[in-house]
């Protein structure tokens, strides 16, 4: 009997765990709100900008463009900004986010994620996160560098040993 009611104990627990609520529409929108997710995807783009204009400035290799070169750099410049600020916009990202934040949390853990980041604590990371993220970028940035070139290198050698095994 003792097992019969073990067992029925342990089947209900595991029920109402599987079948916790789903976070719901309004409260989903409210942690995107108090985290300040759309102003997170605009930084986004501002980052994809800086990002592009850093490529560019490494594929120059310190030389300056002619003026053919930089009418050339401007337009395809024009043209990345613009399509990545079509794409990266809150309106064609949100419906995303809801979805993520829908199959991934239960509505009790957004409700306490919230509640979190409505503290002067939560409100601190929510501030002070961009420019860690930012710090961790560029120190992980500094990190790599040095690899580009040890990275050729092992490419060159890969493509030597395929040419040598294919005869």
């Amino acid at each position: 009997m003792r097992f019969f009611r073990n067992a029925v104990v342990i089947l209900l627990f595991s029920s109402a765990t599987a079948m916790a609520a789903p976070a719901s529409e309004s409260t989903i929108k409210q942690l995107l709100t108090v985290t300040e997710a759309a102003k997170f995807v605009d930084g986004m783009r501002a980052r994809v900008d800086t990002m592009m204009t850093n490529s560019i400035q490494q594929a120059l290799n310190g030389k300056t463009p002619n003026a053919a070169q930089q009418k050339a750099i401007g337009n395809m410049k024009s043209r990345m900004t613009t399509l990545v600020q079509g794409t990266l916009t809150w309106e064609k990202l949100e419906p995303m986010y809801l979805r993520f934040y829908k199959e991934t949390f239960s509505e009790e853990e957004v409700s306490g994620i919230l509640a979190f980041y409505k503290t002067p604590s939560g409100q601190a990371m929510i501030q002070k996160m961009p420019v860690l993220m930012q710090k961790t970028m560029v120190e992980f940035q500094k990190q790599t560098s040095g690899m580009a070139p040890q990275m050729q290198k092992i490419q060159q050698d890969f493509v030597a040993e395929m040419a040598a095994a294919s005869k």
